[in-house]
């Protein structure tokens, strides 16, 4: 049987990069096709746009060439492709530095592909969208919008003979589905073959998600040698069967229990993931252990793909203000309890923050206090009081942050530690836009 093996050395822009060597060396030993970097959470290309307006050769992947410098001579000496969405708000960018990276290594010049067509800023998709959102959007506070292309374009260009594949906002697990569908070279309604690369990218695209990192709990689903995870691979077979392992030499684990819980990571419907290649179907999934570390997932189903493209819209949210002290000893609760109160009332309509009390209620807690009020106070002796607001106008959020500021004084007794940040926000809206008024496309650097 036929296969097509490609490994992720990346599951989120600031990952780590010391995996990236095992994978590359996992990939040449066992003769794979692929290596994808996965650094583009819906946040991060909202932040790479703005960074890119202050500069027009910024708004790439920061760490870009800390993630290609260790494996870029080994990728194109074996005929390793790489496909990333490392271009963010900028490829064009992004392919240059890769280019020039290649010259200071020495290297011969890589055919670098770069995709385009995510961005929406023409006239006939700004007036659908306008139509599409909210009433009360307001188009002056836009810092990014984009449309999740899918992996036809990616396929396209390898197939013409790219080594490098360098892309914005495309559906993660497209990064495995496009150098997949130019493997096999599957018809474009294969649904079937699309969906099971679809889920091979899935459990590939937040790295060591599904090499135990996030699954991890002490003592209930422990995890070996958590210091030095290795990143997943993952060999697609042409019958759409799928065997997930991990790179050579490294810790974490690879059973079916963190298999099953990536594959269920960020999925509404498991009879219909919706992506822009195919519609997926795991609701027959079946996970079974091969060997160790190594992972069978067959029985997936694929069905048309949607019509419609999903869109982010980032926006201009005004300014967070956030601010901490803490509280330690006799009645540390009670003392936070009276200070969130204190900042409350001086800020009167103004401002309604959202307290946490971090170390008694926070994480499972809500902005409107609910939680907070529903819980008895409890006798904590270490109490860290957090409160957040936000505001259009910067000098009216920076009013929390003098008030938290005052409490060092102004009681109640014994805060400490009091730490203060203000910075713009970033909202967001989705929606979505058919794919005729959001074409992708791809061309080589020229």
């Amino acid at each position: 049987m036929e296969t097509f093996k490609a490994g992720c050395a990346a599951g989120f822009s600031g990952d780590r990069i010391d995996g990236v060597e095992p994978v590359v060396k996992t990939l040449i030993e066992t003769g794979g096709h692929a290596l994808i970097f996965e650094t583009l959470a819906e946040r991060t290309l909202a932040l790479a746009q703005l960074a890119r307006d202050r500069d027009p050769e910024s708004g790439y992947e920061p760490l870009l060439d800390d993630m290609l410098r260790p494996c870029l001579a080994d990728c194109l000496r074996h005929g390793i492709r790489i496909v990333s969405n490392f271009g963010q708000a900028n490829p064009p960018a992004a392919a240059r530095r890769i280019r020039k990276l290649a010259g200071e290594l020495g290297l011969c010049e890589p055919r670098i592909a770069v995709l385009g067509g995510d961005r929406l800023d023409r006239p006939g998709q700004l007036e659908h969208l306008r139509s599409a959102l909210p009433g009360d959007f307001d188009p002056g506070r836009i810092v990014s919008i984009n449309a999740y292309q899918g992996a036809t374009e990616i396929a396209e260009a390898l197939a013409a003979g790219a080594d490098i594949v360098v892309a914005g906002r495309v559906a993660d697990p497209s990064l495995v589905v496009g150098p997949a569908l130019a493997h096999f070279g599957w018809a474009a309604d294969d649904w079937r073959a699309l969906a099971s690369a679809t889920m091979a990218g899935h459990l590939l695209e937040c790295g060591t998600q599904v090499t135990g990192g996030y699954f991890a709990v002490p003592g209930l689903k422990d995890v070996p040698d958590m210091h030095c995870l290795g990143f997943p691979l993952a060999e697609i077979g042409s019958n759409g069967d799928i065997v997930i392992s991990k790179a050579r030499g490294t810790g974490g684990r690879v059973d079916e229990r963190t298999v099953k819980e990536q594959l269920l990571y960020e999925v509404h419907d498991p009879a219909a993931y919706l992506t822009p290649d195919v519609t997926a179907d795991i609701g027959h999934v079946r996970v079974a252990r091969l060997a160790e570390d190594r992972v069978l997932v067959n029985g997936i189903r694929g069905h048309a793909r949607p019509d419609m493209l999903k869109v982010n819209v980032f926006l201009r949210g005004g300014w967070l203000a956030e601010a901490e002290i803490s509280y330690a000893g006799l009645q540390a609760e009670a003392r936070a309890r009276l200070a969130a109160d204190i900042v409350r009332r001086r800020l009167g309509d103004a401002l309604r923050p959202r307290v946490d009390l971090i170390g008694a209620v926070s994480i499972l807690a809500d902005d409107a206090g609910s939680m907070l009020g529903a819980r008895r106070p409890g006798a904590g002796r270490d109490v860290r009081l957090r409160m957040a607001a936000t505001h259009t106008e910067r000098h009216v959020a920076e009013r929390l942050l003098r008030e938290m500021n005052a409490l060092y004084t102004c009681g109640p007794a014994g805060g400490g530690g009091v730490r203060t940040s203000i910075k713009p926000r970033l909202n967001s809206v989705s929606t979505f836009i058919p794919r005729d008024l959001a074409p992708a496309s791809w061309s080589f650097l020229a």
